[in-house]
């Protein structure tokens, strides 16, 4: 494994766990605090930190759906979003595992009840929403972002793709987070499913498949949307 691509597979799973940390830690820790609108700033800027931190080495896909729309674009090689992807996984369990030894330092948290950010749907989880309407929305939401990304990345000025993507993801978050706490991102989910289990983990299918196919639905809009270059 050569230097630099190792480099980016690191900045991969560094990135994957901030946001993890940081977006779910925002729900878990903070959450009665801040509410919906503080734990979707916290995702999005998350996004934003990261894609000027780690963006100029791996392009801060931080996302398998993100790595396997670029993927289908052509954007990377197949060896490439392989290790991605691993390493994204990787990187989400860890900052998953962070927040739960700082959560085992309040005395009254149980992980039974107070969970870890894991995302869910149907009856006990926030607003209660069925499998259709989780389903539904991590497809739609994926495919929003995954255009979001490829016009910003693909404009001639990309000075302000991170901010752009960011705040995309906060409105993702505004309207999602009662259906299924939002995922449009395996590995987000991936992390405190792990650690959660039950539920969480049989309901887990949902947030890989959901975004994704969001992810591709979104590379083929894009692609449509796109003018065919002229020879």
């Amino acid at each position: 494994m050569q230097n630099d691509n190792f480099k980016k597979y690191c900045a991969e799973l560094f990135g994957t766990m901030v946001l993890v940390l940081m977006g779910c830690g925002s729900a878990v820790i903070a959450g009665n605090h801040i509410g919906f609108m503080g734990i979707s700033l916290a995702f999005g800027l998350a996004v934003v930190s990261m894609a000027y931190t780690i963006g100029p080495i791996s392009g801060c896909h931080i996302n398998p759906a993100v790595t396997i729309a670029m993927l289908a674009l052509g954007k990377i090689n197949s060896q490439d979003a392989l290790l991605y992807i691993l390493f994204q996984c990787i990187g989400a369990i860890i900052g998953t595992g962070i927040l739960f030894m700082i959560l085992l330092g309040r005395p009254e948290y149980k992980i039974s009840i107070d969970g870890l950010g894991q995302n869910g749907f149907d009856s006990g989880y926030i607003d209660g929403y069925n499998l259709i309407s989780a389903l539904t929305s991590e497809i739609i939401f994926t495919a929003l972002f995954l255009v979001v990304i490829f016009a910003t990345t693909s404009a001639e000025n990309t000075a302000f793709a991170g901010l752009v993507i960011g705040l995309c993801l906060v409105l993702i978050h505004l309207v999602g987070i009662p259906v299924t706490g939002v995922s449009v991102n395996p590995a987000r989910s991936i992390g405190p499913a792990i650690f959660i289990g039950g539920k969480a983990l049989s309901q887990l299918w949902v947030y890989i498949i959901g975004p994704v196919v969001g992810g591709l639905l979104g590379a083929l809009i894009w692609k449509v949307l796109t003018p065919s270059k002229t020879p």
